[in-house]
């Protein structure tokens, strides 16, 4: 199916629910990789900033009149994560999901270029975002549209090493296409 057909735009709050779906059924695969403990924890962490966060914005993709994505942008590493001293003072996009029946449709790509977009017109330079190695799907999409590493902004939870990758929004290629 072509991109052309998503359509990415604000969520509104009564889409809530079917947001958290989507992330809820995004993120399901990795209750294998995680200890229950931990698995448990990611997902009241999920409800939590889906009910909670303070995003300066929420999109979704839209596939045939149903939701099939989402992803959430907020203004700095302060807010996304109660971390002032990360001392990321740009957009950062967090739970990027794609239900999984929509996988490889080009949704991910969408929800990216949608939140770059939204970035630039903020007057961003960079959009960042964290990610780790159990996302290994996820960090070839990042790297093949063009974000580099951020070394200097990884996290470390618990044992694992959340990494930090940033796009250079003036010169994306995927804000060219």
């Amino acid at each position: 199916m072509p991109s052309q057909s998503i359509i990415v735009r604000e969520a509104q709050d009564s889409e809530r629910d079917a947001v958290r779906q989507v992330v809820l059924d995004a993120y399901q695969q990795y209750e294998q990789t995680l200890s229950p403990e931990r698995w448990d924890e990611y997902k009241r962490n999920i409800h939590a900033s889906i009910d909670q966060a303070a995003t300066k914005a929420r999109l979704v993709a839209v596939l045939d009149n149903e939701i099939v994505g989402s992803v959430f942008l907020f203004d700095s590493s302060a807010v996304a994560y109660g971390l002032p001293d990360l001392d990321i003072d740009n957009p950062i996009i967090r739970l990027l999901a794609v239900s999984q029946k929509a996988r490889g449709l080009g949704v991910a790509t969408e929800l990216i270029r949608a939140s770059a977009k939204l970035a630039l017109e903020w007057g961003a330079e960079l959009l960042h975002l964290h990610t780790s190695d159990m996302m290994a799907s996820a960090v070839k999409l990042y790297e093949r549209l063009g974000f580099e590493r951020s070394f200097d902004k990884d996290l470390l939870n618990g044992d694992i090493v959340v990494k930090s990758y940033k796009l250079q929004l003036k010169e994306a290629a995927l804000l060219q296409a």
